[in-house]
């Protein structure tokens, strides 16, 4: 299984951006996906889950401004970010559980700048 993450760049603050996770197998396979974020110098965190019954899960730095979501029909998941702030700044990763095992992408980069 292969996640392909993508959508990141530099964006000023207060701006949106949204991130994808496209994944090689069918989304129906996928147990729980998650995205991560790592900053410079920063331990590895985890943002946002989406379990396959659709029940999400934020960290409390983010709820309100990011919502995780999934596309069924192109098997690929979506971090869609709001009111971005510097301190957002990191990269990101999505990652997939399916049974017992776990996926990760590569990291997208996201850089809030003015």
């Amino acid at each position: 299984v292969q996640l392909q993450a993508s959508g990141g760049g530099l964006v000023q603050p207060g701006g949106s951006l949204r991130l994808s996770c496209a994944a090689s197998t069918s989304i129906f396979r996928i147990n729980v996906l998650s995205w991560y974020r790592q900053a410079p110098g920063k331990q590895r965190e985890l943002v946002a889950v989406i379990v396959d019954g659709g029940s999400t899960n934020y960290a409390d730095s983010v709820k309100g401004r990011f919502t995780i979501s999934r596309d069924i029909a192109k098997n690929t998941g979506y971090l869609q970010m709001t009111s971005l702030k510097p301190e957002d700044t990191a990269v990101y990763l999505c990652n997939a559980f399916i049974g017992a095992d776990v996926y990760w992408g590569q990291g997208t980069l996201v850089t809030v700048s003015s």
